[in-house]
């Protein structure tokens, strides 16, 4: 059902490698997924893909900078010994989980951002790439109409990265990451089900109220950010978390003297409903392609 759809899909659905290096001296990286969204080097992904560059640029990076010039300032203080530099030192607030580094990779190498836009209630984040190559991307997504509702069994599918193992190391020489030796390329994985209900998260502050779209299967890690689709490759929502619905079942299990209680959880897809994401392009004036009312072919698109 879904083949020629995942086919549409993969031209411009891609893998972000997320790496970052921590105060402690650790170094982690994961995987998301992105799409290109034009010529002009917009990609669209989830918000949370990028809350740890917000995180280093917003709050770390400050917090850092101030934690090093205290520690300058106490050893550059000519009253103190040794002793009692360590012991002033050891008093200054600090966090092995501070972000000292961070790099994204956007499916190639020498492709960074220059312009980012996060949604946090929506968790949508569109980012601007710079030395991007239009050429080397064949076509581009196109969205569903907002006119042709998503309705409750309609199958649909999603696209994305899991059960690959993602290692990089930091080269402290050149400030720069380096992905394990045959890491890529990273295969991609996809999900069908069908769409079982619409979800609305409310903000409790502003009262703002974001539509979500729920699916019977759940979204896998590596998949944040990849398209939901239809069979005819149309894009609906842009898978965002993974949901456990309690099933009210909790049988036990006895191993030898011991007895376990075992809950069980129906795990199901939330990604935010297409209508959202293209208000949200729409308020960052993003080019994109729309599918006319009742489009039986991604094809038959309109530019906007």
């Amino acid at each position: 059902m879904f083949q020629r759809a995942i086919e549409i899909v993969s031209v411009f659905t891609h893998p972000v490698i997320v790496s970052k290096k921590l105060h402690s001296g650790t170094v982690e990286s994961g995987c998301g997924a992105f799409m290109f969204l034009n010529s002009e080097g917009w990609v669209l992904t989830a918000g949370h893909i990028m809350q740890d560059y917000q995180l280093f640029h917003d709050v770390h990076t400050p917090e850092l900078k101030t934690y090093r010039e205290a520690v300058q300032k106490i050893q550059d203080n000519q009253s103190l010994n040794p002793k009692q530099k360590q012991g002033e030192i050891g008093h200054l607030k600090t966090s092995t989980q501070w972000i000292e580094k961070i790099s994204y990779w956007w499916s190639r190498n020498g492709v960074h951002f220059s312009e980012i836009a996060v949604d946090p209630l929506a968790d949508l984040a569109v980012a601007k790439l710079s030395s991007f190559d239009s050429t080397s991307v064949s076509a581009y997504p196109t969205f569903r109409n907002p006119l042709d509702e998503v309705k409750q069994g309609t199958s649909l599918c999603r696209l994305g990265f899991p059960f690959h193992q993602i290692k990089s190391s930091f080269d402290t020489a050149t400030g720069s990451f380096q992905l394990a030796e045959g890491m890529l390329p990273i295969p991609r994985f996809p999900l069908d089900g069908i769409c079982t209900r619409h979800a609305n998260v409310v903000d409790a502050s502003s009262g703002r109220s974001v539509r979500f779209i729920e699916t019977s299967s759940p979204g896998l890690r590596g998949q944040s950010g990849g398209p939901i689709f239809t069979s005819d490759g149309c894009i609906v929502g842009i898978q965002s978390r993974t949901i456990h619905l309690p099933l009210g079942f909790s049988p036990s299990i006895r191993q030898g003297n011991n007895e376990t209680v075992e809950h069980q959880f129906l795990n199901v897809g939330l990604g935010t409903y297409v209508t959202e994401v293209l208000t949200f392009l729409d308020n960052n004036k993003i080019k994109y392609s729309l599918a006319p009312n009742n489009a039986l072919h991604a094809d038959a698109s309109s530019p906007r």
